[in-house]
C-alpha cells in the first residue's frame, strides 16, 4: 500500500462508518499521531461551488485544478474519460503520515473493521465472507466467532486495537 500504514472502516450505508472514522481520527490525533483519510463515494460528488473560479476552470476543461490559500490547499482532478483510480494510486498521492484510515472500499484487501448498526441499509454481515475483516464495531450484540467485537462508540479501545494490529508503537 505505497508505504503507508492503512486500516479500513467498512460496512453498508448507514452502518456508522463516517461517525466511527471521525471518532478514530480525533482519538488518534489526540494521541499525537498524524492521520490521513481516504473516503470512497459511490455516487457523483462535487466539492466545488458553481460559479467559483475553480469550478469555472474545471468547466472550461482543466484536468486538475489546485486551490491554494494560507490555511489549506485542494487539488481536484476531473476523471473525464479516465477510469476511477485505485486505492494504491490515491495512497501514492498522500503526504507521509503515521496512519491512513480508509472509509469504504469494502472489496480492498486491507485490514478493516466492520461497522454495524441496526439502522444500516443492509444487515448482511461482511464477515465471515471478507477475510480482511479483523474486528467488528456494532451498536448491538454481535456473534463474531474469534473476532474481537467493540462498541461502535468506543474509539479509545478501537484505536488501541488498530495501533496494535498495525504494529504502531502507542504514545
Amino acid at each position: 500500500m505505497n508505504g503507508h500504514r492503512v486500516f479500513g472502516i467498512s460496512g453498508w450505508k448507514n452502518s456508522g462508518k463516517t461517525g466511527l472514522t471521525e471518532r478514530l481520527v480525533a482519538e488518534l490525533t489526540a494521541r499525537g499521531y498524524r492521520v490521513s483519510t481516504v473516503k470512497h463515494a459511490h455516487h457523483e460528488f462535487d466539492i466545488d461551488k458553481p460559479g467559483a473560479d475553480s469550478f469555472r476552470h474545471r468547466q472550461a476543461g482543466a484536468t486538475e485544478v489546485a486551490i491554494v490559500s494560507g490555511k489549506r490547499f485542494a487539488i481536484m482532478h476531473e476523471l473525464r474519460d479516465e477510469t476511477e483510480p485505485t486505492l494504491d494510486e490515491i495512497l501514492a498521492r498522500l503526504a507521509p503520515c503515521d496512519l491512513v484510515l480508509v472509509e469504504g472500499y469494502k472489496r480492498e484487501p486491507i485490514p478493516k473493521i466492520e461497522a454495524r448498526r441496526r439502522e444500516a441499509r443492509s444487515r448482511e454481515p461482511l464477515y465471515p465472507n471478507d477475510p480482511h475483516v479483523v474486528a467488528i464495531a456494532a451498536d448491538h450484540a454481535v456473534e463474531a466467532g474469534h473476532l474481537p467485537v467493540f462498541d461502535l462508540n468506543d474509539a479509545p479501545a478501537i484505536t488501541t486495537f488498530i495501533l496494535d494490529s498495525l504494529g504502531i508503537i502507542r504514545t
